[in-house]
């Protein structure tokens, strides 16, 4: 199949689910564009990027410039050299009764800069649901052609509503021709918003679990490792996670607890931990590539994701950082957040605990560090669960079947999506 990927800016480090369905459908033989936009920092990016040779399947939209008069002469030299290529697309998306600010700000025409050679696709695929919009958009104008998917992956679904209003996707629910949504929580959301819930269906965000080894936990004579990985902003609620392991120090003094990411909490967060006297126990490490983490991890007793609920709606689905940590075998503490108890079965792989609670982290984790014979089961049953329910190949399989059958009729697509909805227990199509 010819696939687009409409995204944001790409590539970056903290989208890897984004690139490994990309790469996912190049290995099984797949023909993928990429149309996005060029990140500000190109100087950290994944090695599949180069590996897979990514950038020369990227088109980036045109920076627009911030001054007017300069936005209008270059969108003016643009319609004169490109006029006779596609005139109906160019004057479409200067289209202001239709298209309002979009086509008043020339964002559209940029927009439409790097589609105007492109030929019809089998799927759109659009990455989070503002680019859903952005797809519906370009299809209408006659930009791109192709049956248009769109993924709600959390900010899209949460924070971007509550921003712009519940509103926001009625149009895109309506002409997109199917959604996937990675997890049931954010699939209730989007029907609860209008979405029908014969169109959507949960596909997770996958993981390569071969690159995650397992092995069991169990005390070290060095003292008891814990790791939390994640943006250092609001919604990754690091602070909480922080606030409990100083706690916690109180009573169990050889405890250490590394904080992989960086983000514009970073000066506060270390106040924090300068206030709490815990500086030689709790460590920012900022950002590391995924070979950093992994040996991380791999020296770690116990892992923490204390996601919460945003001031401004943001929330979490099953992070990913949160699976690497499960696939090898760390008992985890999370949070009744978002996607994240559909990850985490509570006193099995690991503990749930309420939003913003440090002293109920402090209290699971006061637990873990007292009864190390519960490590190596939990660990084993997390690594077993995420192998079941979010394994990247697997996935990828079926999101190749998933695109297949969007391609057929609405009617085949109804009688035959269940059963390549992911994790299956969670799909209703009646």
């Amino acid at each position: 199949m010819r696939i687009a990927f409409i995204v944001g800016p790409f590539p970056v480090l903290s989208e890897t689910f984004i690139l490994n369905q990309i790469t996912g459908l190049l290995v099984r033989g797949h023909e993928v564009h990429i149309y996005g936009y060029k990140p500000d920092d190109t100087s950290k990016v994944h090695p599949d990027v180069e590996k897979y040779q990514l950038l020369d399947r990227t088109y980036y939209i045109p920076q627009i410039p911030k001054n007017y008069f300069l936005r209008f002469l270059k969108g003016l030299a643009f319609i004169s050299t490109n006029f006779h290529k596609a005139p109906l697309v160019l004057l479409q998306s200067l289209n202001i009764f239709k298209y309002g600010k979009r086509a008043a700000s020339m964002r559209l025409l940029y927009s439409v800069m790097p589609l105007l050679k492109s030929q019809p696709y089998d799927i759109i695929h659009c990455q989070f649901g503002m680019y859903g919009i952005d797809g519906m958009i370009l299809r209408d104008v006659g930009a791109i052609k192709g049956k248009l998917i769109t993924s709600f992956r959390g900010y899209d679904i949460s924070w971007y509503v509550k921003a712009c209003g519940e509103d926001v996707y009625d149009e895109l629910f309506v002409k997109g021709d199917f959604f996937l949504a990675n997890c049931e929580f954010f699939r209730q959301r989007a029907i609860k918003l209008g979405c029908d819930e014969k169109k959507i269906v949960v596909h997770g965000s996958g993981i390569d679990c071969s690159r995650f080894t397992y092995k069991p936990r169990y005390p070290h004579p060095d003292g008891i490792r814990i790791v939390t990985t994640g943006r250092l902003v609001e919604k990754k609620g690091i602070e909480y996670a922080i606030r409990a392991v100083a706690k916690v120090a109180n009573f169990h003094h050889n405890i250490e607890y590394n904080i992989i990411g960086d983000g514009h909490l970073k000066e506060h967060l270390q106040q924090v931990i300068s206030e709490l006297n815990v500086a030689e126990k709790v460590k920012l490490l900022g950002w590391k590539n995924q070979k950093e983490i992994i040996e991380i991890l791999d020296k770690a007793h116990l892992f923490i994701a204390p996601s919460v609920t945003a001031e401004d709606g943001n929330q979490d689905a099953p992070v990913n950082t949160l699976k690497e940590a499960m696939a090898m075998g760390l008992p985890v503490i999370g949070t009744l957040h978002g996607g994240i108890p559909e990850l985490v079965e509570d006193g099995i792989s690991g503990f749930l605990v309420p939003e913003r609670d440090a002293d109920a982290i402090a209290q699971k984790l006061h637990y873990f560090i007292e009864h190390p014979e519960v490590w190596e089961q939990m660990g084993k049953s997390g690594r077993v669960y995420v192998e079941k329910h979010y394994d990247i190949n697997r996935l990828n399989d079926e999101l190749v079947e998933i695109y297949q059958q969007v391609v057929m009729s609405h009617s085949q697509l109804c009688n035959q999506l269940p059963k390549v909805s992911v994790p299956s227990e969670y799909i209703s199509l009646s």
